[in-house]
């Protein structure tokens, strides 16, 4: 039995962890669809209204980013628009890395270690996951881009 509970803790904690990793680039849009999801409650649009403008505004925040990634040229403007989904997604693994830390972590300072840790990896990993919308291309002034074979 307990090497059952074993294997269950270590699969529960993988799966935990994959969806972390898999869910940082939604840091932003869920950020925005809850902010605007409770502003429009509390201005008297109801819980399904709300909810329905929550989502709505969540889902349209990370196809206007998303778009915006792989339309944009500039390679400065890409990593400004990846930059702002990144840090929320930061935030967000800092304080689950630091949260999974203090389960058997007696030192504040190891428990702080590994939550910068797991900030970083998971803002790279939101970073990259955005970035890889937008490959280079050349610059054509025509707007056409010629086949080079």
């Amino acid at each position: 039995m307990l090497a059952l509970g074993l294997v269950l803790n270590t699969l529960g904690i993988g799966l935990f962890c994959w969806a972390v990793f898999a869910l940082a680039v939604y840091a932003l849009p869920f950020f925005v669809a809850l902010s605007i999801g409770m502003t429009a409650f509390q201005n008297g649009a109801g819980v399904l209204g709300a909810l329905l403008i929550g989502t709505v505004s969540g889902a349209l925040t990370l196809a206007v980013g998303q778009a915006a990634v792989a339309i944009a040229r500039s390679l400065t403007l890409r990593i400004a628009i990846a930059t702002a989904f990144a840090v929320p997604a930061a935030v967000a693994g800092y304080h689950v890395a630091f949260a999974l830390s203090q389960i058997e972590m007696p030192s504040q300072a190891w428990r702080e270690v590994f939550a910068y840790l797991g900030a970083v990896c998971i803002g790279v990993t939101s970073w990259t996951r955005l970035m890889a919308l937008a490959e280079t291309r050349p610059f054509e002034p025509g707007g056409a881009v010629e086949n080079p074979s």
